[in-house]
């Protein structure tokens, strides 16, 4: 239904009562209700009572004009669309009105103009704050419905990540029940894989933004780990950490976190004799080129003739993971020990 099919209740505040008793008449032939204010506190007090769906506000009365009772009518709690009215050569106050916060104005004289001309403006101003009504709707809708993807999307994280840590306990367990020394070594390593992962999901279900991981915090908390089940021994290589805060999407978080535990795991194992001290440096910095550049070295006796030590798998790794970054792992041969660097795209 629009606005000329229902009885639309206005508020005229205006001191000219000739004025009023002609707007009164004049926009009841098209189906208004109109009360009639002589001043601004005497619509104050008519707003307060609710039930208008518009005013018209005069500028010129007595006691105050109508600038100085627009900011007060406005703050009516559910205050109704303001039309303003002005003299003919009054722009400048027309334009205050706006700017205060009057829905729209018109030109004031006795003619039949003047009350067709505010009619006009009245049903535009409702217009206006209909669609404003709605569009406001609509986003509360819209924020409503993200805000609950994203208490599901926590749920989810937090679940899975729950999960994952379950199954390292698991692995923990059987562990302690194990003999084999190769065996204790390849759930170990498994167990350090699974533990990457579900640190990521928890940096994301106790994170504001589902969407993107601070690696700072991230690997410092991962090396944390890292360091206390691979080098528990004191006298083993120490893990040092340099990153420079920057975001990175959730996967690619995951595959960054994964190949950070393989060649942190496999540094601990190969670069320094048992028991013997050494320092095993993670560092991740922007590169010139505007992308990310994630390293892992060591100062031990290197690859000697290049060929990767132990069963393979944790290279495999290494490259599924580096390929779902659109990039591959590299070896410095310029340096010491072993130097990997990683490219990617931020």
């Amino acid at each position: 239904m629009s606005q000329t099919e229902r009885v639309i209740r206005l508020l005229y505040i205006d001191d000219d009562r000739g004025l009023s008793r002609l707007v009164q008449k004049e926009l009841a032939r098209h189906g208004y209700e109109v009360t009639c204010a002589p001043d601004g506190d005497a619509g104050l007090e008519a707003l307060r009572g609710g039930g208008f769906d518009v005013c018209a506000l005069d500028h010129y009365m007595p006691g105050r004009e109508g600038l100085d009772v627009l900011p007060e009518i406005l703050a009516v709690e559910n205050a109704p669309p303001v039309v303003y009215v002005t003299g003919t050569q009054e722009g400048r106050i027309a334009v205050a009105a706006l700017r205060a916060g009057a829905a729209d104005y018109v030109i004031k004289d006795v003619s039949e103009d003047f009350t067709a001309l505010l009619r006009n403006a009245i049903e535009d101003s409702l217009i206006r704050r209909s669609l404003q009504r709605q569009a406001d709707e609509a986003q509360e809708e819209v924020r409503l419905a993200r805000d609950r993807a994203e208490a599901m999307l926590r749920e989810v994280n937090h679940r899975v990540g729950n999960s994952l840590q379950l199954v390292s306990s698991f692995m923990s367990l059987q562990l302690r029940h194990l003999a084999d020394d190769g065996a204790r070594i390849a759930l170990k390593e498994a167990q350090a894989r699974i533990e990457a992962v579900a640190h990521v999901h928890r940096r994301l279900y106790t994170s504001g933004d589902m969407g993107s991981v601070a690696m700072d915090e991230y690997l410092e908390g991962l090396i944390e780990e890292l360091g206390a089940s691979l080098g528990p021994d004191t006298d083993g290589p120490r893990l040092t950490l340099q990153v420079e805060p920057m975001r990175v999407s959730t996967d690619q978080a995951v595959s960054l976190g994964v190949v950070v535990t393989e060649l942190v795991t496999n540094a601990v194992k190969y670069a320094y004799a048992l028991g013997e001290a050494g320092e095993i440096r993670i560092i991740l910095r922007p590169d010139e080129n505007g992308r990310a550049l994630l390293t892992v070295e060591d100062d031990g006796p290197g690859m000697g003739e290049g060929k990767p030590k132990g069963t393979g798998l944790g290279g495999k790794i290494i490259s599924a993971m580096a390929s779902g970054l659109r990039s591959a792992v590299e070896i410095d041969p310029g340096h010491k020990g072993v130097r990997a660097r990683l490219a990617f795209d931020l």
